[in-house]
């Protein structure tokens, strides 16, 4: 074989000797995705067992009652001041009052119907209180979803979104229509409940800022 022939062969194929460098580079590559990929599993899988659980928990109550500030804007409107709160399965109480002490308006819900009380003492009534509020207050509280957005949890209905942190919270959530985002959980009897919500709407952003929470003993 002439050195010409040698040199052209050696020229033309490289690539075996390329295949020895570069497999186990590649090997090597391949093994730490995977191994990252089960690294990111297992802390998704504690999460989602922290997620489960936290679920499990807020399955349970079943009433509770809070204290706290609220504030609520829209295009034409807003308002700010404190509430009252008190939620069964059988119905809700909501005292809302103005910065100044007086109360604004106190709201029932019964399975029949939503009643509406305001300062003057004159008493509305509908069927839902969206509709109520939207009618009395010149805006629209979402007390629908409300009880369950508030201690950190979606409801029933379809959810087009949701975040939830590495110690199993729920931290943003989409649904029926609604942006809601939460913050400074804490500790609360048995539970770790939301101390900040903000809810916003094509119409209205509502930000709900709880001082004191009262749940039944687990």
């Amino acid at each position: 074989m002439s050195i010409f022939t040698r040199v052209f062969r050696a020229a033309i194929y490289p690539i075996p000797a390329v295949r020895v460098l570069l497999l186990p580079g590649l090997l090597a590559a391949f093994t730490g995705c995977t191994s990252m990929a089960v690294n990111q599993t297992g802390q998704s899988s504690a999460a989602l067992a922290l997620k489960t659980q936290h679920l499990a928990q807020l399955a349970a109550i079943e009433q509770f009652s809070l204290q706290g500030r609220i504030g609520v804007q829209t295009n034409s409107k807003g308002f700010s001041g404190s509430l009252q709160w008190q939620h069964s399965l059988s119905g809700d109480d909501i005292s809302l009052y103005s910065p100044l002490g007086s109360q604004v308006a106190s709201i029932t819900r019964t399975p029949e119907q939503v009643t509406l009380t305001d300062s003057s003492g004159k008493y509305y009534s509908a069927a839902d209180a969206e509709t109520l509020t939207q009618i009395t207050l010149g805006w629209k509280l979402p007390l629908t979803g409300l009880a369950d957005w508030s201690i950190g949890r979606p409801t029933q209905s379809p959810v087009q979104q949701s975040a939830w942190n590495e110690q199993g919270l729920l931290t943003s959530l989409e649904q029926d229509g609604w942006k809601i985002e939460y913050d400074n959980y804490r500790q609360q009897g048995a539970y770790m409940l939301p101390g900040k919500i903000f809810l916003k709407s094509e119409q209205l952003n509502l930000k709900l800022l709880v001082e004191t929470w009262n749940t039944p003993a687990h």
